[in-house]
């Protein structure tokens, strides 16, 4: 046993497949030396929500650690001492000439470059982006760059909001300045993708066989799996039991929403045929399971396409989300934005519980990460780019203090950026159209 060395590139085989493996402490030599003398992987997550915040709702009262949650911010309370609430950011490039100010703040989200107005897929030009720049410097290091999921499908033709490209409202991770990552909305692709490889190594007999039989990925891997735990410690056993048994539960919700049939009625609005509910659920456990088995150290997660007019009928809302958003100073639409904000809140806190249920160590996979949430815009009735809805979880390795409430007055998002990046291990000073620096305060 003491001889017994593991790599953390270790995959389970069986029957024409691969599987890959969380990260043991029997791994933790090998994955330190990979991310850096004495050190965890670190990772990088962003959670985009669609059509901004009812920022009355949002803005906690106090800062430092003296502060309170605010009513959207109340789901928070079961991490409220692993976040940051980051207030008086501004955007500002994300504001368009005048019209189109969800695609603009969309396209421009994770880049922080004004984007060029164009409704033509062949004429879109962004800036690369945050993202996108942390998936080249840790690419070395995992299997997969980065992870870019959301719920909404649809390409990026045609025009989204006031003759901007739908690449702009329909995507947020930009490789090149005219090359957006197109995210995947298909949870089945992305647990194969994950954790039922199939090996190359594999004869065309086993990968049939292993088609035909439909069983689960664990059926395949248990020879192996069995083989693999003789050799393990007490609480690596554990920790891969614990594996098993979350990566069988994901495959059975996985099932589950293939079976959903796409409605054929007229319906109430598409984004409806799926229950966004589980979907989202379901998303924010890949990632988790992505991290944990160092799959990748970057991940977005889209909760809606910008401009989402989403009907959230299980809320008992009737109208879309963007049509709320413009609620010129209605009460019953404030409430009803209240409501959705607090849901989505609710989908956040869920990623953050899951990402601090996972040791690592001494520490937590959300210990060891940094998580990003924000929206294209602030208010969507006056579709403002100043004091921004950001929140910054995690401790990102030791580099964040979280725990309170921070006041900024004006200061670029892209300033936030570049302290993320440099949490992760990339050298940059400046970034985007604004960013001329790490923004302080982020550590005490």
């Amino acid at each position: 046993m003491k001889d017994f060395k593991l790599s953390r590139r270790t995959l389970l085989r069986g029957m024409g497949t691969l599987m890959a493996l969380p990260v043991l402490e029997q791994m933790v030599p090998s994955v330190a030396r990979a991310a850096g003398p004495g050190a965890a992987p670190r990772r990088l997550a962003v959670f985009y929500v669609p059509c901004g915040i009812y920022m009355p709702n949002w803005t906690p009262k106090g800062t430092g650690r003296d502060w309170t949650l605010s009513p959207t911010l109340q789901p928070l309370a079961p991490v409220k001492d692993d976040v940051l609430v980051l207030s008086g950011l501004s955007h500002e490039p994300g504001r368009p000439d005048q019209f189109g100010h969800h695609a603009a703040g969309t396209g421009a989200f994770l880049s922080c470059v004004k984007i060029h107005k164009t409704d033509e897929e062949e004429d879109v030009r962004a800036g690369v982006s945050m993202d996108q720049l942390a998936a080249r410097a840790l690419r070395p290091y995992t299997r997969l760059p980065s992870l870019e999921l959301g719920n909404d499908g649809g390409d990026g033709t045609g025009s989204c909001d006031a003759s901007f490209s739908c690449a702009y409202a329909r995507n947020i991770a930009w490789a090149a300045p005219t090359s957006p990552v197109a995210k995947d909305t298909n949870p089945r692709s992305v647990f194969d993708r994950l954790f039922a490889g199939f090996d190359p190594d594999a004869t065309r007999a086993q990968i049939e066989k292993r088609k035909a039989y439909e069983q689960s990925i664990l059926d395949f891997v248990r020879e192996d799996a069995q083989g693999l735990k003789q050799k393990l410690g007490t609480r690596d056993r554990r920790k891969l039991d614990e594996y098993f048994t979350s990566v069988r539960e994901l495959e059975l919700r996985v099932a589950a929403l293939d079976q959903q049939a796409p409605t054929c009625s007229k319906g109430p609005r598409p984004g409806n045929t799926e229950d966004v509910r589980e979907k989202t659920k379901v998303m924010c456990d890949l990632m988790v399971l992505a991290f944990q088995c160092d799959l990748t150290r970057v991940a977005t997660f889209m909760l809606g396409n910008g401009r989402s007019d989403r009907v959230y009928d299980f809320l008992g809302l009737t109208s879309g989300h963007h049509t709320y958003s413009h609620h010129q100073h209605v009460p019953e639409n404030h409430a009803a934005l209240a409501k959705i904000d607090r849901w989505e809140m609710e989908q956040f806190s869920y990623l953050l519980q899951r990402m601090k249920s996972v040791q690592e160590g001494d520490a937590t996979l959300l210990d060891n990460a940094l998580v990003y949430f924000g929206s294209e815009v602030a208010d969507g009735n006056s579709h403002g780019h100043s004091d921004m809805p950001v929140l910054l979880a995690g401790r990102g390795g030791g580099t964040v203090t979280p725990g309170r409430h921070v006041r900024y007055g004006g200061k670029p998002v892209a300033n936030l950026f570049i302290s993320m990046l440099q949490s992760v291990g990339v050298n940059v000073s400046s970034f985007g159209d604004d960013g001329s620096g790490p923004l302080s305060h982020l550590k005490e």
